[in-house]
């Protein structure tokens, strides 16, 4: 066997990356935790002392990480000065209350990695391994990581999309949020349509739990609901609009579910189903959102689909081509594309 040099010295190099981006997932989280972060918003331009005291952590233990986020680009340094700082970008992104607050995103990783162990087993053996046995940290790292594109997008961009749904929304109709989670999807459309009558279903009892504090906490315990029910049972019927946000793909049978939320809706109804971007060829999702997808799909979208039967593990690039076919199959005549972003296609579905 003969190797390349400089392919080899390209292939070490994305190696150092990845594992230096491994521990950065590690530095993120602590950032997060501690307000890191934002204590450096607060101070910049700062030296580490400054940003220690501002946080209540350890000034040895803060100058090291204050290193290794500039190092890895996530904030920036002035040699001259010797101080560090954010750029409005880096700040938006990790430290602004109201931004992306990216960082909490690394939580997915790293709590999937508690379970090393019986995901290795699991991909040896084909056995699934459910959402609901993986630590906490998964939980709350979904949330965070697709919330901002929820408030971003949803109501100001992907419900306008829909063909009559936004008006029905505005006087009044009947929402199911399926596969909910802690329920920021839901709250939002709570929130925005103060007339129509939401609810959120989730077949994981604690992110319900979850849920319903967040709604207490927002103010709108008295017009959402939220119920613990899976895709293929939730109750009621006539719903003006059902959604999906980024979980068919995990189910073991999304067929069923999309079968239950056509019997579900109300003649005139919508189907929306949001599922992460990607395109129909996997030669063409090899890139960095395909990478991302590809990498959470098998320790945790596919690991759950391959716990029940059918086990259709969709994964989570299984592209418009084939989620328009299963709907289809699911009995809806109309399916469309109705817009998209870098990380979501956005579907609509009619009986």
């Amino acid at each position: 066997m003969t190797v390349d040099e400089a392919k080899l010295n390209d292939l070490l190099g994305r190696f150092v990356v990845d594992v230096g981006a491994s521990f950065q997932a590690l530095g993120a989280v602590v950032g997060d935790r501690l307000g890191l972060y934002r204590a450096l918003l607060a101070v910049m331009p700062a030296v580490p002392a400054d940003v220690a005291r501002k946080a209540g952590a350890d000034e040895r233990y803060v100058r090291e990480w204050l290193a290794a986020q500039a190092a890895g680009g996530y904030v920036s340094y002035d040699p001259g000065t010797e101080r560090f700082f954010l750029t409005e970008e880096q700040a938006f992104v990790l430290a602004d209350p109201d931004g992306m607050q990216a960082a909490a995103a690394f939580l997915i990783p790293l709590a999937a990695g508690m379970n090393i162990d019986r995901l290795t087993e699991a991909v040896r053996t084909g056995q699934g391994f459910p959402w609901h046995a993986h630590d906490p940290g998964l939980f709350e790292g979904t949330e965070r990581f697709f919330r901002p594109s929820y408030v971003a997008n949803l109501v100001s961009s992907w419900i306008p999309e829909l063909d009559g749904v936004e008006d029905k929304l505005r006087t009044g109709a009947r929402v199911a949020d399926v596969g909910c989670g802690h329920g920021s999807s839901t709250l939002l459309l709570a929130a925005a349509y103060p007339s129509s009558e939401v609810v959120g279903f989730d077949y994981h009892a604690p992110s319900v739990e979850q849920a319903r504090k967040r709604a207490v906490d927002a103010g709108l315990a008295d017009r959402v609901s939220f119920e613990v029910a899976s895709a293929a049972d939730f109750p009621g019927g006539g719903y003006d609009l059902v959604a999906i946000f980024d979980a068919l793909h995990d189910m073991p049978d999304p067929l069923a579910a999309a079968r239950h939320v056509h019997e579900a809706l109300a003649e005139d109804g919508t189907f929306l189903l949001v599922e992460p971007y990607a395109n129909d060829q996997l030669e063409d999702n090899l890139n960095p959102v395909g990478r991302l997808y590809y990498g959470a799909s098998t320790v945790i979208c596919v690991a759950h689909s391959m716990t029940e039967e059918p086990r259709t593990a969709l994964g989570a690039q299984a592209g418009e081509a084939r989620l328009t076919d299963l709907l289809h199959e699911a009995g809806f005549r109309h399916a469309r594309r109705a817009t998209e972003t870098p990380f979501n296609l956005v579907l609509e579905a009619r009986p």
